[in-house]
């Protein structure tokens, strides 16, 4: 019986424990404030090439628009992205990714290497879009990306995930 309540007494001690360990866990760990992208805001010098080449060549769709800002709302119903129009084109300043604090780049994932293969084979076609590379391994691979600039010059990234 004494063994009994010992052990009773122990196992009672080790779950207080890890319980306490635990709460105390979670309350020095960092809330989660964030839970994805809302939507991405890219300025654009020409609006309507942009905005052309979202809707036209990526296949996402028109949900609004603000003439005077201006701007487009375009959505792929996986991601929404803003179009806004530079406010003074004759004070635009090209964005340096190796000198510029902002956006590097927006990366898009592609949902197979094929279609990867498929879009750059479209891109190529197009006469607004500079390839900075085409589709190559990323690391020692399989996951796949190539990396473009679109009409107004933002650097996007289209990624396939290998398995």
């Amino acid at each position: 019986m004494l063994k009994k309540t010992l052990l009773t007494g122990i196992s009672s001690l080790a779950l207080l424990l890890l319980s306490t360990t635990s709460i105390a866990d979670e309350n020095s760990a960092p809330k989660s404030w964030v839970g994805g992208i809302d939507h991405l805001g890219l300025t654009v010098s020409n609006l309507n090439a942009s905005k052309a080449f979202f809707t036209d060549v990526l296949g996402f769709k028109t949900l609004g628009n603000d003439p005077a800002y201006p701007a487009y709302f375009l959505s792929n119903n996986k991601i929404t992205i803003t179009l806004w129009r530079v406010k003074n084109d004759e004070k635009r300043v090209e964005f340096n990714r190796a000198e510029n604090v902002g956006l590097h780049h927006l990366a898009l994932s592609i949902e197979s290497i094929k279609k990867l293969s498929e879009l750059h084979t479209n891109l190529k076609m197009q006469n607004n879009i500079i390839i900075e590379f085409a589709p190559e391994n990323l690391g020692k691979g399989p996951t796949q990306h190539m990396m473009i600039r679109e009409p107004s010059g933002n650097r996007i990234e289209f990624i396939a995930r290998g398995n």
